[in-house]
């Protein structure tokens, strides 16, 4: 009888510690809760006040393009300085650079939903367009849609197709992979998934916003 009381006593006792163990994890979601409403407040707030700062700068971004279109190869020489994009430029794709007038980089008035990257071209020899972008859309649903400028190359001047080059000490010419191709790659692609492209992400968050320090860095 005494081991019936003991085995109930303890049970009763487990009870109670698995209850204030329910309770306080309870507790805990509810002040987790309200810390993940604290945030999205924040984040809300963030995006305000970057999308207001978007604007100020926008006049001045123009203000710096203007003066980088009368620096010859401006955007040449800050690519071929970069660590990463260096790699990406083809000799040929070199040459179409230099006729390259400006990059922008802009966010759409709703931060979050996605922004542009416009690459604009004097005409040239290359392709008719003068201008070749590349448009990021991110959804509510956490989809990421993915387009680019279909490149209406002149007869015989596509580079995306591959150029044969020779390289000193090779016996057969190498396929050097065009810049363009990027452009080409991407076109309405969508994933649940995010979207990762270094190109993009190196160019906006690190090349546009001083592209002035790679220029200088030759």
């Amino acid at each position: 009888m005494a081991e019936k009381k003991k085995a109930k006593a303890d049970h009763e006792e487990v009870s109670e510690v698995d209850n204030e163990l329910v309770s306080a994890i309870e507790k805990l979601q509810d002040v987790q809760d309200e810390l993940e409403k604290v945030n999205e407040e924040a984040s809300d707030k963030v995006l305000e006040v970057e999308q207001k700062y978007n604007e100020i700068r926008r006049p001045v971004y123009n203000k710096r393009n203007e003066i980088i279109r009368s620096i010859p190869d401006f955007w040449l020489t800050a690519f071929l300085s970069h660590p990463v994009l260096c790699d990406l430029l083809s000799e040929e794709d070199q040459k179409v650079f230099k006729h390259l007038q400006s990059l922008d980089v802009e966010d759409f008035k709703d931060v979050k939903s996605g922004y542009c990257i416009t690459f604009s071209f004097k005409p040239n020899p290359y392709f008719e367009d003068t201008k070749l972008v590349k448009v990021f859309r991110f959804s509510d649903e956490g989809t990421t849609s993915i387009s680019g400028t279909k490149i209406r190359w002149k007869d015989g001047m596509d580079l995306t197709n591959g150029a044969a080059v020779e390289k000193e000490g090779n016996k057969r010419p190498l396929i050097e992979e065009s810049f363009f191709k990027w452009f080409n790659d991407s076109q309405q692609k969508e994933t649940t998934e995010g979207i990762q492209d270094e190109v993009a992400d190196v160019i906006k968050e690190d090349l546009w916003p001083n592209p002035l320090k790679y220029f200088n860095n030759v």
